[in-house]
């Protein structure tokens, strides 16, 4: 599906600096996962394996990615849905193109995506050393809920906690 053909997307961001009616936006298949998974080896320093990926779409959970005009993936998300609130287990924009408001983008169509689907809430995790998606997720709106220690590996064998937030649908 283009993006022009979701309700809650103009046709010109200028937030974004994007012509989003010249993105692809489409649910996430098993053949995207091999430019999924190099994305996600390239943005971060403790990435998903191939079978987090298969996992969670064999499992159903809402996935998307979005792509330029060439086909060129440049973002994805994926949701896991757990009652009446939505989890978002992923998120990733090509590091290149970080900081030109696709990240919020994809925050954005995860949120419609999640409120499609009668949830109420959207929970996250993210490394406090994170300070760039931290910033995002605080000006969106999503409040520190909780912490949970030691959550993600870390360098040298280390662990770093991870601050929990949600935001009200």
């Amino acid at each position: 599906m283009s993006v022009a053909g979701k309700d809650a997307v103009t046709q010109h961001d200028s937030a974004t600096g994007w012509d989003l009616l010249r993105l692809d936006y489409q649910p996430m298949a098993e053949t995207d996962l091999t430019e999924v998974l190099a994305l996600e080896q390239r943005v971060y320093p403790h990435p998903w394996t191939h079978g987090n990926f298969v996992d969670s779409l064999k499992s159903g959970y809402p996935a998307w990615v979005l792509r330029d005009v060439d086909g060129t993936l440049l973002g994805y998300f994926l949701l896991m849905l757990v009652v009446d609130e939505a989890h978002l287990l992923n998120v990733a924009v090509e590091g290149a193109i970080q900081g030109q408001g696709l990240g919020r983008f994809l925050l954005n169509q995860s949120c419609a995506c999640a409120r499609q689907l009668g949830m109420e809430s959207m929970l996250l995790e993210v490394r406090p050393s994170n300070v760039r998606a931290l910033d995002i997720y605080q000006r969106y709106g999503f409040e520190q809920i909780g912490r949970r220690k030691g959550y993600y590996p870390a360098s040298n064998s280390q662990r770093e906690d991870a601050i929990v937030m949600r935001y009200t649908l």
